[in-house]
């Protein structure tokens, strides 16, 4: 029987995740599952890196255009979905490939993670401190009681900091405390690539990368789900980085040019986050992407 153990491909932004997941499901018969949360939106292209249907070469891509821009992102309602495609997959007898770097989401997958419970009223009555001492000062307070949830939790994301203060209040537990360890065996078996970069050689790719989203029409897609679809800088896909860069700037908040340099410096930043999460899991095979990494991988897991 063909082996259908599912092959994860992580590791930061800008270090090559989408051609290596690519060849992989060309070599091995399989699809690919998208684990990076802003490609979930529909409409949202140009600032994500999302492969045209062209350039996914006739490979089945599942959980991409799921979410209209409008809607919350959900880890919870994602992992449902996606693991479906993944047993669906399989059972069609192809591989399944996992591909991205959003990282609560890659965990949510490969890992059988339990999310803990929600209280309408707990919740409201964060989200009422939310509105009177605003997102820094309470982004402060989840630091005091729960340091490592503050620390992978955006300082500017109200939604995901007002809910690790619900789970500490609801289970008495910190937040990351939900979380399966990063050494249990992973979901069916997968086996996890990463793309281990340095900063020399994905520093001038983010730069290149942003500037040619911008001249590629980014600012004309983000006026376009401003208008046609409702896309407001109080929204999961209107934090996203770049969306948030160019809404800003058409407030006049921003130049243009400071746009775009906040897009780099604000991806770099992501970036030190991802490469901090991924390395601490001990099951992660290490890729070097800056030489060949699509052999390395054919290697380990053929």
């Amino acid at each position: 029987m063909a082996d259908l153990t599912p092959i994860a491909v992580v590791g930061p932004t800008a270090s090559g995740k989408s051609v290596l997941g690519l060849a992989l499901a060309h070599e091995l018969g399989g699809e690919v599952v998208n684990v990076d949360s802003m490609q979930l939106y529909r409409g949202m292209d140009i600032g994500t890196a999302k492969l045209t249907v062209e350039e996914r070469e006739g490979i089945p891509h599942h959980q991409l255009d799921v979410w209209d821009v409008t809607e919350t992102a959900s880890v919870a309602r994602y992992q449902a979905d996606a693991v479906a495609d993944v047993e669906d997959i399989r059972a069609r007898g192809k591989v399944p490939i996992l591909v991205g770097g959003s990282m609560l989401y890659v965990q949510s997958l490969i890992d059988d993670w339990q999310f803990p419970p929600t209280d309408p009223e707990v919740r409201a009555r964060f989200e009422q401190r939310l509105a009177e001492i605003g997102i820094d000062a309470l982004h402060a307070e989840l630091a005091a009681v729960d340091p490592a949830a503050a620390a992978v939790i955006e300082d500017k994301d109200p939604r995901r900091t007002v809910r690790a203060l619900e789970v500490i209040e609801l289970t008495g537990r910190p937040f990351q405390a939900s979380q399966p360890p990063k050494d249990a065996p992973p979901r069916w078996g997968t086996r996890i690539l990463g793309l281990r970069t340095q900063a020399e050689w994905l520093n001038p790719r983010i730069e290149l990368r942003t500037r040619q989203m911008f001249d590629r029409g980014l600012v004309a897609e983000v006026e376009g789900l401003v208008a046609d679809h409702g896309l407001v800088a109080d929204s999961t896909a209107g934090r996203a980085i770049g969306y948030a860069q160019v809404l800003a700037a058409r407030a006049g908040e921003l130049t243009w040019d400071e746009a775009v340099e906040r897009t780099i410096t604000g991806t770099r930043r992501y970036v030190r986050r991802q490469r901090s999460w991924f390395n601490r899991d001990p099951r992660i095979h290490w890729l070097d992407a800056a030489a060949t990494p699509v052999g390395q991988a054919l290697e380990l897991v053929r």
